[in-house]
């Protein structure tokens, strides 16, 4: 009876737990999923400040995501890029999670490959990780990534779309953990990336 006199069917609630730095420069809290993708785009925005970049950048915090990227798809919709490079968490390695099924943290961000990422975008992102000496992981996704790309890919008549994703434990958890340097990294390969696309960049996607 006392707790009906707060709270009703239908309130929205969230657990109340402050951010905890631990060592080795990570960090543990709520929500990491996916405050720290708008992290890393808030990153990038902050270095392409200081880049010359040829091309329009929009920046989009969608909603959603987990019961159906609908953020993703009106967004996608009403922007109609040219290229789209998604954002999330991915699976970083802790006990009870198959090794070839997840990633180091302090790593560097990993750069996602398989049937529903374009593959000029996977290279292109790749060469300049490794130009600028950008730690970075490879991810395989034979099938759904289960983050927006998915639905970006095919939005209209298809967007060129590619994903970065951020090594996260204990994910859906109030804990979750991850290296800050990722994000970091993860803002840095974008806005670089970004930077270096020029005019011709569209006519090799249209050759693949």
């Amino acid at each position: 009876d006392q707790l009906a006199e707060l709270v009703s069917v239908g309130d929205l609630i969230t657990i109340n737990r402050e951010l905890i730095e631990l060592k080795n420069g990570c960090v543990a809290g709520k929500a990491m999923d996916d405050r720290a993708s708008v992290a890393a785009i808030i990153a990038a925005m902050d270095y392409l400040q200081g880049l010359r970049h040829a091309w329009d950048v929009y920046a989009v915090a969608t909603v959603q995501e987990e019961v159906g990227m609908r953020g993703a798809i009106t967004s996608t919709y009403h922007v109609n890029p040219d290229v789209g490079i998604a954002l999330d968490v991915t699976f970083a390695r802790q006990p009870g999670v198959k090794d070839e099924e997840a990633l180091d943290l302090d790593k560097g961000c990993s750069i996602a490959f398989g049937p529903n990422i374009h593959p000029k975008l996977f290279d292109r992102l790749v060469a300049v990780a490794k130009n600028h000496e950008i730690p970075h992981q490879i991810e395989p996704v034979p099938g759904s990534t289960g983050t927006d790309a998915w639905a970006m890919q095919i939005t209209r008549a298809g967007i060129p779309t590619a994903l970065l994703g951020i090594p996260l434990r204990n994910m859906h958890t109030s804990v979750e953990m991850l290296a800050t340097k990722d994000i970091e990294r993860a803002g840095r390969l974008l806005a670089l990336f970004i930077s270096e696309l020029d005019g011709q960049f569209l006519d090799v996607l249209r050759l693949e």
